[in-house]
């Protein structure tokens, strides 16, 4: 049950949907062969909960804007940050840092927000503070994803769990030849996303703006 073979819903979603359409076919098998002030409310319940986990994986297709030195936005969300400067674990250069921040209610599948090739997937242990915290990107968990353009710059992406997005899901591996949109993973529940660019970029958005993965461009060059 995944986009990639039809399914309008997240890759690697398939344990988290299955386990609550099982939870409420019982209660609604429950309720049928019983019915009574238990079953109903136990229906009452689980039917909500159930809805915003559909909901919640969902994947919708978009059509991608794809050009040569601009880089999109990974993540749907809202723009917390946008600052000049030293990133040395993965690019060991000045950067400019684009965080994102997502909430219950955005689509939690990321994108590659610029063609190349992947030279670095890794995932780091962490913390689980509130993602829109500053400190967040380096202290929390998180997969790193590093591209590299066919100009030879380096893009990080950094997926970054918060107190109650518990699990960053990669979905690509390195040496792999990506395209701008691509799914690059997911992040299960509200959490952040951390754009790093060239410091020559021209940013294209502010603090503040509402993005969507694979459509609201970020970033230019050249």
């Amino acid at each position: 049950m995944n986009h990639y073979q039809g399914w309008p819903f997240a890759k690697g979603s398939e344990k988290n949907l299955g386990a609550a359409t099982a939870l409420w076919l019982g209660a609604a098998v429950a309720r049928w062969l019983s019915p009574g002030k238990i079953t109903n409310i136990l229906l009452a319940i689980l039917t909500p909960i159930w809805l915003i986990v559909i909901y919640f994986f969902r994947d919708p297709e978009r059509e991608v804007l794809v050009q040569d030195g601009l880089a999109i936005s990974p993540a749907d969300g809202e723009v917390v940050e946008i600052v000049q400067e030293q990133e040395e674990k993965y690019l060991g250069r000045a950067v400019v840092r684009v965080s994102i921040f997502l909430n219950l209610h955005d689509v939690h599948v990321q994108r590659v927000p610029i063609s190349g090739t992947v030279r670095q997937v890794t995932h780091v242990p962490g913390q689980f503070l509130q993602a829109f915290r500053p400190e967040a990107s380096d202290v929390n968990e998180y997969i790193a994803t590093v591209i590299e353009t066919a100009d030879g710059r380096l893009i990080l992406t950094k997926q970054i769990a918060g107190i109650l997005a518990r699990r960053c899901v990669a979905y690509l591996a390195e040496g792999q030849p990506v395209t701008s949109g691509e799914r690059l993973g997911m992040i299960r529940f509200s959490s952040r996303v951390d754009l790093f660019l060239p410091p020559e970029s021209e940013i294209l958005v502010q603090v503040g703006d509402k993005v969507h993965g694979g459509i609201t461009p970020i970033g230019r060059w050249g």
